[in-house]
């Protein structure tokens, strides 16, 4: 079955459930990124009848009016409700931003969603995604810090946070796609999709596991665009890291390699490669190490580039999740003072909406007291203050992957 997917990327109407007028949430931050969107905006709380200056409602049905899209910020619970509503009212296609399901052990749950979508025939992206972004017309489902510049290269990834970075640089983009746990739609969908998109020009995939492997490499062969591809797994390390991620068991490495030489996939090992930046080589060392990150892609694509260079790690990458702020970092930096066993700490920050850069810097400055660290504080616009502090007292401090 073609599965239509314009109404994803190009919707006119946007029902956003969890909407909130609250700032610090994730129903907030999203309705802000959309107050610049060209289309309706549906805001769905039970509480409140206003939120960011648009009539709230108290569920779906209370909407008279055609939904294209439908984005979820709840508790993963009430999503089967939320699925079984937009059935009914033929809505088919939702964003499930929401955590809580596969990534930690509820695979039911998951499945019940994908149950209840192939009965309605509903297309889903996630759950547990970052949401998607089209910035030629102002579209901004993600909780990124920046907004990214309108431009040719489409980033499709089950990393949602490496957005957040890529975004924050001078690059321009036609679109993006956050798969999350990909329970639905996957990155053959979405290829295909910016095959058809005249803006688009190359597309980046980042990939921790593929669940379609034979219709990958036929989608990829057929491309006319040029396709290149960031895959995260190449050590043992990294391949943990990508399952605590997003619950992708990635699948041996060669067996990946071979799949995109044969898809006529330009494999590279970071974004600076593929997208012809400058990087800071890492030096070949014995050294043990912590990564402690907000953002599971960027701690597994790290533990990735260290491992090949010989440093061990002793524990999977400490995730703190995207929401994140520099009270976070200084409990988890806390709970590593007292051990010993590591020469030093990797502290990876990419800039999300919660994210708190000049704060974290200081957090991490008083840490390096005591323990060594170097800090990977991705992006460009919104780090440049903390990135200067962290170098101003003798803590290298990159931004680039």
């Amino acid at each position: 079955m073609h599965k239509k997917l314009n109404k994803f990327l190009e919707p006119k109407s946007i029902a956003v459930i969890g909407a909130s007028n609250n700032p610090d949430k994730i129903g907030g931050i999203i309705m802000k990124k959309l107050s610049s969107f060209n289309g309706k905006i549906f805001p769905i709380n039970k509480k409140h009848k206003i939120i960011f200056g648009k009539k709230a409602y108290s569920n779906i049905s209370e909407i008279k009016e055609e939904v294209d899209l439908i984005v979820i910020a709840i508790p993963a619970k009430f999503i089967k409700d939320i699925f079984k509503e937009c059935g009914k009212k033929q809505i088919k296609n939702i964003i499930v931003i929401s955590a809580g399901f596969k990534e930690i052990g509820k695979t039911k749950l998951e499945d019940e969603l994908t149950e209840i979508a192939q009965k309605n025939k509903i297309n889903f992206i996630g759950p547990n995604c970052f949401g998607v972004a089209n910035p030629h017309i102002n579209l901004d489902t993600t909780f990124s810090n920046s907004v990214s510049k309108k431009g040719n290269i489409a980033f499709i990834s089950q990393s949602g946070a490496l957005w957040s970075f890529l975004s924050d640089y001078n690059i321009g983009f036609s679109g993006f796609v956050s798969l999350g746990n990909m329970a639905d739609l996957k990155f053959s969908d979405f290829i295909k999709y910016f095959n058809k998109d005249k803006k688009t020009k190359k597309i980046i995939l980042y990939v921790e596991k593929l669940k379609d492997g034979k219709e990958f490499l036929e989608t990829c062969k057929k491309s006319k665009k040029e396709i290149m591809v960031i895959k995260t797994g190449k050590s043992k390390e990294g391949s943990k890291a990508a399952i605590s991620h997003t619950g992708s068991l990635a699948t041996d490495f060669k067996i990946y390699e071979g799949i995109f030489k044969q898809a006529g996939v330009k494999q590279f090992n970071s974004f600076s490669k593929a997208l012809n930046q400058k990087i800071t080589k890492i030096t070949p060392s014995k050294k043990k190490i912590i990564i402690l990150t907000n953002a599971g892609g960027a701690g597994a694509l790290i533990t990735d580039k260290y491992i090949e260079k010989g440093y061990k790690l002793i524990k999977q990458p400490i995730d703190i999740l995207g929401t994140a702020n520099s009270k976070n970092y200084k409990k988890a930096l806390n709970n590593l003072k007292k051990q010993k066993s590591f020469d030093f700490v990797i502290v990876i920050l990419t800039p999300q909406s919660m994210s708190e850069p000049l704060e974290t810097a200081k957090e991490i400055i008083e840490f390096s007291k005591n323990k060594k660290v170097i800090s990977y504080f991705l992006g460009d616009k919104s780090i440049r203050k903390a990135k200067q502090l962290l170098e101003k007292n003798n803590i290298p401090c990159y931004t680039k992957i």
